[in-house]
């Protein structure tokens, strides 16, 4: 199920900055650290990231086209802050939410999302 665009500008402005501030220290929970892909510009998004194995999922609750998975797409790469950690993020595509390439603990959210943003951890401390 994708979320309404008006939830998703309220957690833009409001809930976003707030699950930043802990979000990168308490998994599954993770930020997102990417670029704009016209302004340049570093942000940082909240978002529940599941990883295993050297793989990452993370459920797309507000579909492909949100502008966060735009900019990772567009640049093929990005970082996840996780568990206290920074991890380098690679090989990034959406897949669906039934592909059998989705980490195995985001199966259940990634069902309610219908896409998966995948890619592979390829550096981690």
């Amino acid at each position: 199920m994708k979320v309404p665009r008006i939830v998703a500008r309220a957690n833009k402005y409001v809930t976003n900055p707030i699950q930043g501030l802990w979000a990168g220290r308490i998994a599954p929970w993770g930020v997102v650290h990417h670029v704009g892909r016209k302004s340049n510009r570093r942000y940082e998004t909240p978002v529940l990231a599941f990883v295993d194995d050297g793989r990452l999922s993370i459920a797309l609750n507000y579909g492909a086209d949100a502008d966060w998975v735009q900019n990772v797409l567009a640049a093929g790469e990005f970082s996840l802050e996780r568990g206290g950690q920074t991890l380098e993020i690679a090989g990034v595509r959406v897949l669906p939410s039934d592909s059998p390439d989705v980490v195995k603990s985001a199966r259940i959210p990634a069902l309610l999302a219908k896409t998966v943003l995948y890619g592979r951890v390829v550096e981690q401390p």
